[in-house]
């Protein structure tokens, strides 16, 4: 007898749903086994298949049974087809009969006792079920609250094999997963940290604040002990909240590669990643034999952090070029091609100098002219073409880091971060663009207007510093941010001086 069940895949972050036919032969004594290019985990569902069926109280077909995945072109990866191949088996020799097969996506690993386990991408299959038009899925209770994000789909979860089963032939009720999306966004935007923490660099602070208005990447230089790890850190503190739609794209990468905490539906907050500088490149970028996201990916929608930021080697860095200016990474293999995304914020840090002190007034340099441009070299120039902000980070003097009083906050920051923010959103209407840093060379010129005396002071800059055509449409991307920041609707003098003032690393490299 055949039953068709159906399923849902993952390549790369995508789900794509699959028929699961299940022939349970008549008679015969051959082997089971699956077809339709299953990996070796899928392969290995048929024994895993048969003790949870035995185990559940159920009997397992005697005959032979032939497992068919569609569409037979599409690699099928991973345990999530445990569940589904069970219940054809069950339905295949009789013991099971269902009516609502046609409009129910199944995922779900087995353990050999009939417990359903987690699965990894839920949250992607779920959004491919519903648009695929199918109206409920059965997933493992530890997946549920992740389903249930996604809207027009309801989501039952499920322990055990013979639970599912007993839902199936409406034996057994359940009562669909539902979350408060609202609360869970309500809740997580609470911080331990604030900009208050950190004494003095009011400049830098300034310098955050732009980079986080208007979505730029930042790079900070300074001595050793200057609190640029500091302030990095406090930063996801200011940025204007994840959109619901943000957020499912960023949990989505999360989910595929096993990193969503359990108790936690959606990402609520913009991620922050800060990989070791001993990275390698399919760690930092993405890739594998079975293309997987690296920490581009994971920073999607949020911040970059790469501390030490020369101590990379510098084939790892000029990988991150492309993703900075597209927004996403693609990993080619022979058979196929896999998209991730990578909209980030690359906050990057690094010291003037191998000893760190090249340029203090605490400390002497004790690197020789020719270690220092070496050092430097390590950034090499089209990738310090795409950090907009270049900014430097002082040593603290004992005064301010023992003043009490005066320090600004990631409450007020962030109060100017929204206010500028909000303008960029009336700016841009409900277009693909949200922030200025990524605005076209079409729109710098439609938005990033410069007067007379503007205007001369970017051609003098350019002139001066070599600046390339990236650097002049950075600049003015700056320019309409620092504007937005100070409530006015077109790019002053003082605003282009300001852009132009953040470029400081063009000059010395």
């Amino acid at each position: 007898m055949l039953a068709r069940l159906h399923s849902v895949t993952l390549e790369g972050i995508d789900g794509i749903v699959c028929e699961v036919e299940v022939d349970v032969a008549r008679g015969g004594f051959e082997k089971s086994m699956i077809v339709g290019l299953p990996d070796t985990a899928v392969k290995e569902s048929i024994e895993r298949v048969r003790s949870a069926i035995v185990n559940s109280g159920f009997r397992h077909p005697k005959t032979a049974s032939l497992v068919n995945l569609a569409p037979a072109d599409v690699k099928k990866a991973g345990p999530a087809f445990d569940l589904p191949i069970a219940l054809g088996m069950l339905i295949g020799q009789g013991a099971l009969v269902s009516s609502a097969l046609n409009e129910t996506i199944i995922v779900g690993e087995l353990a050999l006792d009939g417990r359903v386990r987690p699965v990894n991408g839920v949250l992607s299959m779920a959004m491919s079920a519903a648009a695929k038009g199918f109206g409920r899925m059965i997933v493992p209770l530890d997946n549920a609250k992740e389903a249930a994000v996604v809207q027009d789909l309801e989501v039952f979860g499920v322990g055990s094999l013979a639970q599912a089963a007993g839902f199936l032939c409406e034996q057994l009720p359940l009562e669909p997963t539902s979350i408060d999306i609202e609360g869970l966004f309500n809740v997580a935007s609470n911080y331990d940290v604030d900009f208050s923490d950190v004494k003095g660099q009011e400049s830098v602070k300034r310098a955050l604040t732009v980079a986080a208005a208007g979505g730029h990447n930042i790079m900070m230089i300074g001595p050793p002990g200057a609190g640029k790890t500091m302030l990095a850190q406090r930063l996801a503190t200011i940025l204007q909240p994840l959109s619901l739609e943000q957020s499912l794209e960023t949990t989505r990468v999360y989910s595929a590669v096993g990193m969503l905490d359990s108790n936690k539906a959606l990402l609520a907050t913009r991620p922050v990643r800060t990989p070791h500088h001993s990275a390698s490149g399919p760690a930092l970028v993405g890739g594998g034999p079975a293309p997987r996201p690296g920490e581009l990916s994971l920073a999607h929608f949020g911040i970059l952090f790469l501390d030490e930021f020369a101590e990379f080697p510098r084939h790892v860095l000029e990988m991150i070029r492309q993703p900075l200016e597209d927004g996403f990474v693609i990993i080619s293999r022979a058979r196929r091609t896999v998209r991730f995304p990578a909209q980030f914020m690359l906050v990057a840090a690094m010291n003037p100098c191998p000893c760190g002190y090249f340029g203090s007034e605490a400390r002497r340099c004790k690197c020789t002219p020719g270690q220092i441009s070496r050092y430097l070299s390590k950034i090499s120039g089209p990738l310090v073409d795409r950090i907009d902000i270049h900014i430097d980070v002082p040593a603290i003097s004992f005064r301010k880091l023992r003043s009490r009083s005066g320090q600004l906050d990631s409450a007020a920051m962030r109060q100017d971060v929204l206010k500028a923010a909000g303008i960029g959103a009336e700016r841009f209407g409900d277009g693909q663009i949200h922030i200025n840093a990524r605005m076209s060379h079409k729109q710098v010129e439609k938005f990033c207007k410069l007067n007379q005396a503007g205007e001369l002071i970017l051609k003098q800059a350019m002139q001066e510093f070599g600046l390339s055509a990236r650097a002049h449409d950075k600049i003015c991307k700056l320019a309409r941010t620092i504007a937005d920041l100070a409530g006015v609707p077109d790019i002053a003098t003082e605003h282009i001086a300001e852009a132009i003032s953040y470029r400081k690393l063009d000059r010395k490299l």
